[in-house]
């Protein structure tokens, strides 16, 4: 679609084409006509109508063509009634049968089950791209010390892969949400009007079993004339909650390429200001965060959606036509630049290390503090010591190692030999090898499952 045919930039600049083209009209109809010869299969299964209709049906049903039926819902007001219309006019004697005892939902929610499906392939597949590059950087960069921060302030060191691996488990337990979500989601709903079966004289499982089973769906167990939201609403907020793990990525990349860090970067050529030549902007990290802030935000539409009165209303449905391709295309979109910005991530080892002794060895106070403890010092003295040296050494503007030589208490407990081997922070890295193996076993694990 050209720019200048649309208003929505879901149409032209964000999302693949290929999670695009399930929501386009003539996918979103030919999902419905699926559905309801699906029903017609049902129906002569169940024997209420004759088996020489299922295939009368699969012939006329072709070539229907979104159009059609929206131009005839302007003067009926009803699109699934205008497609029912449709089918009813051209397929002959056997006409009289379609949609017989469903409701529009029926249709409806079933052939979003369809593209669910579809959807979410797709999102695990590049879920799943993501997880392998982050596992794959984290054992890149498993024993390139830097510093961790908490609060924004240097803390203990880590490693750049151990701050990675943390991300790979995040991501992996969203594709475990996912996988276990689409459980509870890809359903089919074959009801009728309140969910009774009413119209179908007694054979009203017979019909939802071999209409489900034509499509490749289990059923939901019980609904009213709807598929309860709470699925929908579950949907939403598993693809929310990914999103702000990629935002959340994303901010770091963000926060790290600041001229100050400078240890991470997009090493992309490209234009970065209009006015200012020198400007290496992390745009493809900031439209993540950017986008994500829409995707949190229809959470609550989702939400809202649960609440139908009765056996249902209107009023989830205008909604639902906005947000379930917007949930869709814009986690599309953000997992494209993510696979995009991993694959073009750059690492500035000399800012890493430059940053690494910063605080001038600040950093190990609490190996200090672990070594005293071990010597006998209690910890609580050893700590309220270290703090005391600690604003010494930024106040005097020398290095913790000079401060510690100086100190006559701390003399008494440790020598200068082991001073100088508790200033080397690749020896307080802990266990961080085997977390990252332990984390890449657990993806190993949920994506062999799903």
């Amino acid at each position: 679609m050209a720019v200048k045919d649309s208003i929505c930039v879901l149409d032209w600049r964000y999302g693949s084409e290929e999670l695009r083209e399930l929501f386009y009209p003539d996918n979103i109809i030919q999902r419905y006509i699926v559905v309801e010869k699906a029903l017609i299969k049902g129906l002569a299964e169940a024997g209420l109508i004759p088996k020489r209709c299922v295939e009368q049906i699969e012939e006329c049903v072709k070539n229907v063509k979104a159009s059609e039926v929206y131009e005839l819902e302007k003067k009926m007001g009803h699109d699934i009634a205008a497609l029912a219309y449709i089918l009813g006019e051209r397929c002959g004697e056997c006409g009289k049968y379609v949609h017989l005892g469903a409701t529009s939902y029926d249709i409806v929610d079933t052939a979003w089950a369809l593209i669910f499906r579809d959807a979410l392939k797709l999102v695990k597949a590049k879920l799943k791209s993501i997880i392998n590059k982050l596992l794959e950087l984290s054992y890149k960069y498993m024993d390139l010390v830097m510093v961790g921060r908490t609060h924004g302030q240097h803390a203990l060191p880590i490693t750049l892969g151990f701050k990675l691996a943390n991300y790979v488990y995040e991501l992996t337990r969203s594709y475990e949400r996912i996988c276990d979500l689409e459980r509870r989601v890809i359903l089919g709903k074959m009801s009728g009007a309140v969910g009774t079966m009413a119209a179908w004289k007694g054979k009203g499982l017979t019909i939802e079993l071999k209409t489900l089973e034509y499509l490749g769906l289990n059923p939901h167990k019980i609904t009213t004339q709807v598929a309860p939201r709470d699925g929908f609403a579950e949907l939403v907020s598993v693809l929310a909650i990914l999103g702000s793990q990629l935002d959340r990525l994303a901010l770091e990349v963000r926060e790290l390429s600041r001229p100050e860090i400078g240890e991470l970067y997009e090493a992309v050529e490209r234009v970065g200001s209009s006015t200012m030549p020198h400007k290496r902007n992390p745009v493809t990290a900031e439209r993540i965060s950017g986008l994500a802030k829409i995707l949190r935000s229809l959470v609550v539409t989702a939400l809202e959606n649960i609440v139908l009165m009765h056996e249902r209303d209107l009023t989830n449905s205008s909604s639902e036509r906005i947000m379930l391709p917007h949930v869709f295309l814009v986690i599309d979109q953000m997992l494209e630049d993510t696979i995009f910005l991993l694959d073009h991530l750059g690492v500035d080892d000399n800012a890493i290390k430059r940053n690494l002794e910063l605080s001038r060895g600040l950093i190990l106070t609490e190996a200090v503090m672990v070594k005293l403890v071990e010597k006998g010092v209690h910890r609580h003295i050893a700590h309220k010591k270290l703090v005391e040296l600690s604003r010494k050494a930024v106040t005097e503007g020398k290095t913790l190692k000079q401060v510690l030589l100086e100190d006559e208490f701390i003399l008494r407990y440790l020598s200068r030999e082991e001073i100088e081997e508790l200033m080397d922070p690749a020896k307080y890295l802990g266990s961080y090898k085997a977390l990252i193996e332990r984390t890449r076993s657990y993806v190993e694990e949920t994506l062999a499952k799903c």
